[in-house]
């Protein structure tokens, strides 16, 4: 079980939180739809919000420009916590500095991530691991050295780790994260893959999704030196709705046999990209926007919004 601190006036969220995590993606920096009105449809209480990187230095800022505090994110945390909800907060995602990048010492990393933690009074964070901060190898040592502080100074805040697959589950640079981690003590409650997006065209993507998780599952066994039980309890799966940037299709149908597994295997978090998308496409709308397939409005946040452990 996870608590928290004390929350000030307009920043209150529930006395307890426990895992699993299911919160997928909010992006409030594209006129992202309203949350409460997200959760009174789906039934959704958590959300991961998107995305806090650089401002140019060692400091973090919602989409790397917008200021931590008093703006729309802030006040969309406030209406979610209000609501009877919570938030975890996603740190990277692609396109723009990652503060792994920015920050050049893993006690700068934390104090970077401290800083958003403090101010939100975080029970959980996600640190989305793309571009140079997963292909940079000294950016990875990095990364997992900062979060070994940021753990050992909360070590009830649930922490989930990021990164793409493959159909074979994480690449070279992912296990090597993942070796890094379990070689310096670092306990990591949601290691989650990103199932999509793959180099090579996939037609049934609900099986490879879950045929990547398991590779992910045997990649925790040796590393972390424990039973499969164990592994899947360490694990989610982060996966994209609709048409994704490859060009695969995600369907509906496959959420349901990924809810079907995380159920199975009682995974730590099961989250997607985005929740601005889970609608159909209007006349000149933007495919960052809109899912690109024939779908209900928000049917993937409520397949998501099942998941109870």
């Amino acid at each position: 079980m996870l608590t928290g601190r004390p929350a000030a006036d307009g920043d209150r969220h529930p006395a307890q939180v426990s895992a699993p995590w299911a919160a997928p993606y909010l992006y409030l920096g594209v006129h992202g739809p309203p949350p409460t009105q997200v959760m009174a449809a789906t039934g959704v209480r958590r959300f991961t919000l998107a995305f806090i990187q650089s401002d140019g230095s060692c400091s973090p800022a919602w989409q790397g420009q917008d200021p931590l505090t008093g703006g729309a994110e802030h006040a969309a945390i406030r209406s979610i916590r209000a609501a009877g909800g919570d938030v975890a907060v996603s740190f990277g995602g692609s396109g723009g500095t990652k503060l792994g990048v920015a920050c050049r010492t893993p006690t700068a990393l934390a104090a970077a991530y401290r800083k958003v933690i403090d101010a939100f009074r975080l029970r959980a964070v996600d640190v989305d691991v793309e571009d140079a901060e997963i292909s940079d190898v000294a950016v990875r040592q990095r990364l997992i050295s900062a979060l070994v502080l940021v753990r050992r100074r909360d070590p009830r805040l649930m922490i989930s780790i990021t990164m793409g697959a493959e159909p074979t589950g994480p690449d070279h640079a992912g296990r090597d994260l993942i070796m890094r981690a379990a070689a310096d003590g670092l306990q990591v409650d949601a290691w989650t893959i990103m199932p999509f997006d793959f180099s090579s065209r996939v037609s049934d993507m609900g099986l490879v999704s879950v045929q990547a998780a398991e590779a992910l599952k045997s990649d925790l066994m040796r590393a972390y030196h424990e039973a499969a039980s164990a592994a899947y309890r360490t694990m989610g799966i982060s996966s994209m709705n609709g048409r994704t940037d490859a060009g695969e299709i995600i369907r509906v149908t496959d959420f349901q046999a990924i809810l079907r597994y995380v159920r199975a295997h009682h995974l730590a978090r099961f989250a997607f990209w985005s929740v601005n998308r889970d609608h159909p496409c209007a006349a000149g709308q933007a495919a960052d926007s809109c899912s690109g397939i024939g779908q209900v409005p928000y049917a993937f946040t409520s397949i998501v919004a099942r998941y109870r452990g």
